[in-house]
């Protein structure tokens, strides 16, 4: 960012989600609005979904660095990008569009997710022309709800055109993300029928991390959210599966580069209930069916290799 940016003042931000569920299950929206005297600096961290940054600024305003590498205007964050920071190069403020996408739908939106994860890419190097087409539609837009609208439309086209995750490698990740990251590799391997080996090579060459780092990083933001909340971090540790409380504090270093500390203090939580309510909730499956998979899943779970019934999955909280 610019020497002149300074951090976000949250009671400044302007805030606006849909009025209604969305119609694409594992996406969430959220537009965000902060006028500012001088260039803004966000630092944002790790999160269980592929970002994209639709750039409503004039002239390009938005900046994304992780690792030094630096994009200006519409840009798509893969998952863990590392040290990752969102700002404006010049005053005015920041004015953008923010989709989460699950994984399992972000390789069919954006391509393999391999190539995107641990790193921030230009929406036109994913999407060609039509990134900024569909950024000058949004731009051009009268309302909040009518941007939602057009970015559900180019998301969904593009869902429709590409196929998706293999059924046992979505199953494993909503699985990872119903048990908030509390999962043994070989148990979910056994779940959704798999050998070990096979669910580690499909996982990582589809989701683009390994089975392992994708359950760390989930766990990591349950933990991330239960320190913002004002649990002590002895408590996070016990309740939050790590071993003791150093093993948070390594996860938390490793995953945020801070404290658990200075994260039950970190801006970028402040307002995670008003930008994206209840979004842990749905991962882009629908409901569960009884038999621990949800609707979109049940169809191809196997059953155990042992033969001992259908896969359960542990319940959300």
């Amino acid at each position: 960012m610019t020497s002149a940016a300074t951090p976000v003042d949250w009671t400044s931000v302007e805030v606006a989600v849909p009025r209604r569920p969305g119609r694409l299950p594992g996406v969430s929206m959220a537009g965000f609005r902060q006028r500012a005297p001088a260039g803004v600096d966000i630092a944002m961290v790790a999160h269980p979904s592929v970002t994209l940054f639709v750039d409503l600024s004039d002239g390009d305003s938005l900046v994304c660095d992780a690792h030094g590498r630096r994009e200006r205007g519409s840009t798509v964050a893969g998952l863990v990008p590392g040290d990752l920071r969102l700002g404006s190069r010049a005053a005015g403020g920041i004015e953008c569009l923010q989709i989460r996408l699950s994984p399992a739908l972000a390789v069919a939106a954006f391509g393999a997710s391999t190539d995107l994860s641990g790193t921030v890419v230009s929406l036109e190097d994913v999407w060609g022309r039509d990134a900024g087409r569909t950024a000058e539609r949004l731009r051009a837009a009268a309302s909040w709800d009518e941007r939602f609208t057009i970015a559900a439309d180019a998301l969904g086209r593009r869902m429709s055109a590409r196929p998706s995750l293999d059924p046992e490698v979505a199953a494993a990740w909503w699985l990872m993300r119903t048990r908030r990251g509390r999962v043994r590799i070989d148990s979910l391997a056994n779940e959704v029928g798999w050998s070990r080996k096979r669910l580690w090579s499909r996982f990582r060459s589809q989701i683009g991390l390994t089975p392992k780092h994708a359950a760390r990083l989930v766990r990591f933001d349950h933990a991330a959210h239960l320190l913002a909340a004002g649990n002590a971090a002895a408590r996070v540790a016990a309740t939050g599966g790590y071993v003791d409380q150093a093993h948070l504090h390594r996860e938390v270093k490793a995953f945020s580069g801070m404290t658990p500390t200075a994260v039950a203090a970190a801006p970028w939580l402040a307002i995670d209930d008003i930008a994206w309510p209840g979004s842990f909730a749905d991962d882009g499956w629908g409901p569960d069916t009884g038999n621990g998979l949800p609707q979109a899943l049940s169809p191809r779970t196997p059953r155990s290799r042992s033969g001992a019934g259908p896969c359960r999955s542990g319940a959300r909280g």
